[in-house]
């Protein structure tokens, strides 16, 4: 089932000059970020590569004016302040400095959830139906009011999640009617758009993409009911089967990965997001283009299932930003 995986290309950590790795930052997530920066920051060290730790954008700027960056691994996660919202991506194409994962288009389009499921459902890609909830309501209604009209609308039971953060920072699991006053609390204090969105009610599961590879599935089993920021970056019960699937259906669910991460506009690496729904089969739930690398992190774990570990897999990730590497 696996293909072959060729060595790496380089051997020579200097082929890579001075990296910066970029982590922390000042979005929701810059605790996790932190994390997954320590990690990739080591690996590379490792391995001999010239890299130091930079924490946020504007820390990064004035090393590159210092001369001190030739390319930069981007483990900043979210927006605002955050890596994968396709601010930094500009910034350093405009600086002409290579960097880790997809490009702007990228990065800015799967930053927004809504936007995302709007070109796969153009594509004729399976995700969830769902609703927008405008940041500030709508005309004449309140985020609340719209929120409540769009959960009705869809049926219990329902996500409702910012359209723009990650992490599962903002996400409620609504079941029925008793559910619903956290994420309308949440509504009325939210600056930004929200989605309500249809559950799907099976299994959950997740695909790493490194470059034109679609790595092993991975079936997350979490100890409660859903897989939530306690599940994902806390807990040690949580279950990873990998490869998630077997056979046709296996071959099925990574090649639905690579082709939602296409269409998204997006290179490099990155993780997609599936469901597999009792009724409608898989579905597309979201992309990350900066995925954690912490020790609860899945790309990590799909990659040793294909005999890549963890310092091999940065490696790996680093270069993508080669030119050589790109040919």
């Amino acid at each position: 089932m696996n293909p072959a995986i060729p060595p790496p290309r380089f051997t020579d950590p200097a082929v890579f000059g001075r990296v910066a790795v970029l982590m922390g930052g000042t979005s929701t997530e810059r605790e996790v970020s932190l994390n997954s920066g320590q990690g990739v920051l080591d690996a590379l060290r490792s391995r001999g590569v010239d890299a130091h730790a930079v924490d946020g954008i504007p820390a990064l700027v004035d090393d590159i004016r210092a001369g001190q960056v030739d390319r930069v691994f981007n483990i900043l996660h979210g927006n605002k302040g955050g890596g994968e919202d396709g601010v930094v991506q500009g910034l350093l194409d405009a600086l002409g400095v290579a960097y880790t994962g997809p490009g702007v288009l990228g990065s800015a389009l799967t930053m927004d959830k809504i936007r995302t499921k709007q070109v796969w459902i153009a594509e004729g890609l399976p995700t969830p139906r769902f609703v927008r909830v405008p940041a500030g309501g709508g005309p004449g209604s309140s985020p609340a009011q719209v929120l409540r009209a769009a959960v009705a609308e869809l049926g219990f039971p329902v996500f409702v999640k910012p359209s723009s953060e990650g992490s599962s920072v903002g996400v409620f699991r609504i079941l029925a009617e008793a559910d619903l006053a956290p994420a309308v609390e949440f509504a009325s204090g939210y600056a930004g758009e929200l989605l309500a969105e249809q559950m799907v009610q099976g299994e959950e599961y997740t695909v790493g993409i490194l470059g034109d590879l679609a790595l092993p599935s991975i079936r997350i089993v979490p100890a409660g009911e859903w897989y939530d920021y306690h599940a994902k970056y806390i807990a040690d019960d949580t279950q990873y089967l990998c490869p998630g699937m077997v056979g046709d259906d296996e071959a099925a669910i990574r090649a639905l990965a690579l082709a939602a991460f296409r269409a998204a506009g997006c290179t490099g690496w990155g993780r997609v997001d599936v469901m597999r729904d009792r009724v409608r089969g898989l579905q597309l739930i979201e992309v990350n283009t900066a995925p954690g690398m912490t020790s609860h992190s899945l790309v990590p774990k799909a990659a040793a299932q294909v005999g890549i570990d963890y310092a091999d897999l940065c490696w790996r990730v680093l270069e993508q930003t080669l030119p050589e590497a790109r040919a």
